[in-house]
């Protein structure tokens, strides 16, 4: 008669990590380009991120580069052109990668939020999905604008205002479309089904369909 696994067996297999499911689209070879594709390559190259990495939302953007072209102009300007403080910024693409669980997005910009200031406790607390309770003022208000934003897809006067001493109009315009732009990335990134670098664990659990 077969014997049955030990409870430490059985404890071990459900401790093993889940597969990430498989990319939708294949990764293009960077030789073997069309000259749309390379003009894309060339203009992220040159422009304000300064390098293109065949990864992530990058990768996708090289299926379509007219769409493409047009995507990372505004990613550039958000991430890196805004009147925002990059610290109040970045929070605000941790907020929505947490909100949409992009994978991606989020290895890429816990660091990037990380060495602008956001305190390691904070980038905890948003990745577990808790309340920063530590976090200083203004990011507490850009947390509650954002979490309010998500959950009803409207703010209220009082959560707008909180915001508006800290931002004022243009700020306002600019926070709403940084979290317009990476929300279209987080749905990207989450349709294609992007990796994270490889040996980086996934943040989030990805329950595979």
């Amino acid at each position: 008669m077969a014997k049955s696994p030990s409870p430490r067996s059985r404890s071990n297999k459900s401790r093993r990590p889940r597969r990430s499911p498989a990319p939708r689209l294949p990764v293009l070879d960077m030789a073997s380009l069309t000259r749309e594709q390379q003009a894309l390559v060339d203009a992220i190259s040159s422009g304000p991120r300064g390098r293109f990495s065949n990864s992530g939302p990058f990768a996708v953007y090289l299926h379509a580069p007219g769409f493409g072209h047009l995507a990372q102009q505004l990613g550039g300007y958000v991430r890196l052109g805004t009147s925002m403080p990059p610290r109040l910024s970045e929070l605000a693409i941790l907020c929505t990668a947490r909100f949409w669980q992009a994978q991606y997005e989020w290895v890429a910009h816990a660091a990037i939020a990380a060495k602008q200031g956001v305190k390691p406790a904070t980038i905890r607390d948003l990745q577990a999905g808790r309340t920063p309770t530590s976090a200083p003022r203004d990011e507490m208000a850009i947390y509650a604008f954002v979490r309010e934003l998500y959950a009803t897809r409207r703010v209220s006067d009082a959560t707008y205002k909180r915001v508006h001493k800290l931002l004022g109009d243009a700020g306002m315009v600019e926070l709403a479309g940084i979290l317009g732009y990476y929300a279209m990335v987080s749905m990207i990134l989450n349709v294609f089904r992007m990796p994270v670098p490889e040996g980086t664990p996934a943040p989030f659990r990805e329950a595979n369909k």
